[in-house]
């Protein structure tokens, strides 16, 4: 089971529009450097945030065919767009993306916020498609392209067992 990633996404400040790049580095334990939740800026900082978030390029697609509403360019508040990969069988595993390594923390459904900020449709067309959350296990760059791939937990270099990534 392989996946890729479409596109990369972030902003500096909470409410700021999201901006795509062409890589970024994955901070063990923080998220990406210069994103809003790294930076401890994101508007849902302290209460209910996420390290890196992750949405399913086929759920955007579904949400333009649709419904006719505008997700693509980074409206939809998620940091990477992938392809090719169900993002909720990564539940319970370890992924790699490019260098860094990510555990799975939980779903992110989305909230009334990002209606706010986009359009007021936005929270529904993402109800069951807003993606997930992970912890940055292990750093490194993640680039468009990259594949997406489970790997051992009980890997020497990840620690050699178990890690508390699954933990709130």
């Amino acid at each position: 089971m392989s996946g890729r990633v479409e596109s990369i996404f972030v902003t500096g400040q909470g409410g700021a529009a999201m901006e795509r790049v062409d890589a970024i580095e994955a901070l063990k334990g923080k998220g990406f450097k210069g994103d809003r939740y790294c930076a401890r800026r994101g508007y849902w900082t302290g209460i209910d945030e996420c390290q890196v978030t992750l949405i399913a390029g086929e759920d955007l697609d579904a949400i333009t065919e649709q419904l006719g509403v505008a997700v693509k360019d980074g409206e939809h508040r998620r940091n990477l767009v992938t392809r090719e990969i169900a993002l909720i069988s990564l539940a319970g595993q370890l992924f790699q993306i490019g260098e860094a390594v990510f555990g799975f923390d939980r779903p992110r459904p989305p909230c009334a916020y990002i209606a706010s900020l986009t359009e007021r449709r936005m929270t529904k067309a993402l109800w069951n498609r807003g993606g997930i959350c992970a912890r940055v296990v292990r750093a490194g760059v993640v680039r468009p392209g990259d594949a997406i791939e489970i790997v051992d937990a009980a890997a020497p270099e990840l620690g050699g067992g178990p890690p508390d990534w699954n933990m709130r």
